[in-house]
């Protein structure tokens, strides 16, 4: 990326050079070639490489001035490259932390190459020559006579399956796939692609922020430097990922009610409604007209919709409402919130990627608690809207709908973060969106 096997031919050239015979010309190469990679060295330790290039600051003539000229003025008058390296780069203390914890683990991490599969695949025959290639890599191998046919393929998927003592199948399986890539130096790209993350976010956090980390399914409140409260989340499936969101909390509805979604109602319940007009009582729900007024969901057409209903659906509060007892607002284009959950049991699975895109908060009551408590320091007696932790159990208690309005506005962040540094660790999560996956495949595929 920075010319370095031209210019380290150049130096050789020029180092040979007894007699001086290089030409004006080829100085004036070698310092274009050198301008060129300091100033994309300054770029990408700064503004990452993980940027659309149409936000990539070489294309933007303005940053000339204001970025690229002012600092080579600087590092012309004091060059000292590693300062100027270290002023650059984010101020993030995870991210500081999770790069000093990148060096250890290089220095011990198996170094060998091994093949990396694509999955899902268009060309079958390509993948399983690849496949086979990548399991010979482990010693995994036919014999020299053997036709590489289904049966013979399941043979050796198992046979690497209980050398690695993982769940036997015999099958090829996105599951397979990750663990054969699943190798150290592809991690050593993970974290590579997490450190370029943050600098793509805010160059500092406040003092207090919540922090929803996707593929780690966990929700933590910062408080200075200090985790305040940290909760297991439930997050969006697949297809329907949850967001990357920066906003802040507005409100916290007590026993909400919950307008479902025009994408769930299509989706999931018109189906069900052409069968059996019947079908929305039997959910738990409610048919209401636009001016709320509630309505029989019997004597309808339903065939005659595919794209849209002029009816809303409502589910009414309750203990067995979908958004549980508290909903957490924050200002958002994608309709998405924290809240509770009815179904409080699913915090025990492993896989919490069950949502239709929402957040569900496991400590719902912890956090709902922090942000009355922070939000008391700035109340004032006199205002109506002033409200305690004894606000929100009275009200609680009464299991009616309540909104309060957050006065202090507690900032958010939802972010996808696949690599961690915790507790003297490195940790790896699952790549739940493939977004890691998508990002190695364009900036690492020739590495």
């Amino acid at each position: 990326d920075y010319h370095q096997q031209q210019l380290a031919a150049i130096k050789l050239e020029l180092d040979q050079d007894s007699l001086h015979t290089s030409t004006p010309l080829r100085w004036a190469l070698v310092d274009i070639l050198m301008t060129d990679a300091l100033v994309h060295i300054f770029q990408d330790v700064k503004q990452g490489r993980l940027q659309h290039d149409s936000l990539d600051w070489v294309n933007k003539p303005d940053k000339a001035a204001t970025f690229f000229v002012p600092l080579l003025k600087v590092f012309i008058a004091n060059p000292e490259l590693h300062q100027m390296l270290g002023m650059l780069e984010p101020t993030h203390k995870h991210y500081h932390a999770l790069k000093k914890a990148l060096l250890p683990f290089a220095k011990s991490m198996n170094k060998k190459s091994y093949s990396y599969l694509r999955y899902p695949y268009k060309d079958s025959a390509a993948f399983v020559k690849r496949l086979v290639q990548r399991l010979s890599e482990d010693s995994i191998l036919p014999n020299a006579t053997q036709v590489i046919d289904t049966s013979v393929l399941a043979d050796l998927i198992t046979r690497y399956q209980k050398a690695n003592q993982i769940k036997i199948t015999g099958k090829i399986a996105a599951s397979l796939v990750n663990d054969l890539n699943n190798t150290d130096l592809e991690k050593f790209l993970r974290v590579a692609i997490t450190l370029d993350k943050y600098k793509n976010i805010a160059d500092s956090f406040p003092e207090k922020y919540i922090l929803v980390n996707l593929p780690a399914y966990q929700l933590w409140v910062w408080d200075h430097d200090s985790i305040a409260l940290s909760s297991r989340v439930i997050i969006g499936k697949s297809r329907t990922p949850t967001p990357h969101i920066t906003s802040a909390i507005s409100n916290l509805v007590i026993y909400p009610t919950w307008t479902v979604p025009n994408s769930i109602v299509i989706g999931e319940l018109l189906p069900g409604l052409k069968k059996d007009s019947g079908y929305l009582a039997k959910k738990g729900l409610g048919l209401y007209n636009y001016n709320g007024e509630p309505i029989t969901a019997y004597g309808i057409d339903w065939t005659k919709y595919s794209k849209n209903i002029p009816y809303l659906v409502r589910q009414s509060s309750g203990d067995n409402n979908a958004l549980g007892v508290i909903k957490f607002n924050f200002s958002n284009p994608y309709d998405v919130y924290l809240h509770d959950t009815n179904q409080r049991y699913l915090f025990k699975n492993k896989n919490r990627s069950l949502s239709h895109g929402c957040v569900r908060v496991e400590q719902w009551q912890k956090l709902a608690f922090y942000i009355a408590r922070n939000d008391s320091m700035y109340n004032n007696k006199l205002d109506q809207y002033s409200y305690n932790t004894d606000s929100l159990l009275q009200w609680l208690g009464q299991k009616t709908y309540r909104t309060v309005y957050v006065k202090k506005r507690l900032p958010l962040y939802i972010m996808y973060f696949s690599v961690a540094f915790q507790n003297g660790e490195l940790l790896f999560y699952d790549d739940v969106y493939g977004e890691d996956k998508a990002l190695r495949e364009k900036y690492f595929a020739i590495k």
